[in-house]
């Protein structure tokens, strides 16, 4: 199939629109270029793809850093800045679709590109040229497992970590169909954490990890909530911190209380996880201050969202519970602080808040360099 480039959607592919007018959602694709694609899903409206020739290319293409880099990081393919201007376009579109035209502020970075991340899952695969394991990668679109060499997302220790695990592996003559797959994940000072997760055993426990944030230690598991890069992490702290002008402070998907405890451990604040395994490491992380650590789903404790509080929202991909949004239309408390790694859900959230609230700014953050993974820092202020 041949199609030519319209504009990157928020899921990172480039849109086309085919002589059949079927929508075309293509990897490997940039806006205004002609490309050979192989089609990977085909539906009755629409299809997905991987472009395998570029007919004709555009000067933002650069040459990717890695082989497997359509699985793990599409966006090599774009060159720095583009990337930094798309990622705030392509907000500026999920709000504006639900009828919301905010500034949007040039995405913030610490300029790193590559090496950031803290934590990273291989999968294994069986060479039979060499009767070996390898590390790899599931190539996009399919079911298939990519061995690789190398890999420039992760911090090189943890790289090093998982091949040395993979060499006591082929050591041992063990077989890669034994396992699911190979968790590593470092802290700032390099230590590594991890353990392989064996098919139809529970997930081993691994070693804590230690690390500072705005100057306070949070301890947390390799396989649990903790945010993935951290530089970039702590600029968004620091943007929250002097936002808060309350002294109740209401901290929501709270995780392991890494938010609410690094913006406002002097302020009374009620921390508020689901997840069992991220409660505990919450309660560890807040000993030794005032919190008020609460086990419980966020929209099922809407009783704590008042009028003369700062409510903090870090919900998972799918935004926040309908229930939890109707509360603060109710209350309406002073300032919704919502940091999102999905603007779409975002969007739709605040749109269903823009009676009751203006949006005072919205910040993308560029988390996830070479990757259409975007984080958005939203700051709401009652009318």
């Amino acid at each position: 199939m041949q199609a030519t480039i319209e504009k990157l959607v928020p899921g990172g592919q480039g849109l086309a629109t085919l002589e059949n007018g079927k929508k075309a959602f293509i990897w490997n694709a940039l806006p205004s270029e002609t490309v050979e694609f192989e089609i990977t899903k085909d539906k009755h409206s629409y299809c997905e793809g991987i472009a395998t020739k570029i007919l004709q290319s555009v000067d933002e293409r650069i040459e990717p850093r890695d082989e497997c880099y359509l699985a793990t990081s599409p966006w090599q393919i774009i060159d720095w800045e583009t990337e930094l201007a798309a990622k705030s376009q392509l907000v500026e579109e999920c709000f504006s679709q639900n009828h919301l035209y905010p500034l949007v502020e040039a995405t913030k970075t610490d300029e790193k590109e590559f090496f950031y991340r803290n934590k990273m899952e291989y999968s294994l695969y069986w060479s039979h040229e060499d009767n070996q394991i390898h590390l790899a990668f599931h190539t996009r679109g399919t079911h298939r497992k990519q061995p690789i060499t190398q890999s420039s997302l992760e911090r090189p220790e943890i790289f090093t970590a998982a091949q040395a695990i993979v060499d006591k592996l082929n050591a041992e003559h063990a077989e890669a169909r034994t396992y699911q797959s190979l968790l590593m994940r470092c802290d700032q000072q390099g230590k590594t954490s991890g353990d392989l997760f064996a098919n139809g055993k529970s997930h081993p426990e691994m070693p804590i990890l230690t690390d500072k944030l705005c100057g306070y230690q949070y301890n947390y598991s390799p396989n649990g909530f903790f945010q993935i890069n951290l530089p970039v992490y702590e600029m968004v702290l620091n943007e929250i911190k002097p936002l808060i002008t309350t002294d109740k402070v209401l901290d929501l998907y709270a995780g392991v209380g890494s938010i609410g405890l690094s913006v406002a451990r002097d302020k009374d604040l009620t921390l508020v996880e689901v997840n069992g395994a991220a409660f505990a490491e919450m309660q560890n992380n807040a000993a030794g201050t005032d919190a008020k650590c609460v086990l419980a789903k966020s929209e099922d404790v809407t009783e704590y969202i008042t009028p003369d509080c700062t409510v903090i929202l870090d919900p998972p991909r799918a935004g926040c519970d309908a229930k939890l949004i109707e509360r603060l239309l109710e209350v309406q408390p002073t300032t919704v602080i919502y940091l999102s790694c999905n603007p779409i859900t975002q969007a739709r959230d605040i749109a269903m808040l823009k009676e009751k609230y203006n949006i005072e700014r919205l910040q993308p953050y560029n988390f996830f360099p070479r990757t259409p993974h975007i984080e958005n820092l939203a700051i709401l202020r009652k009318v």
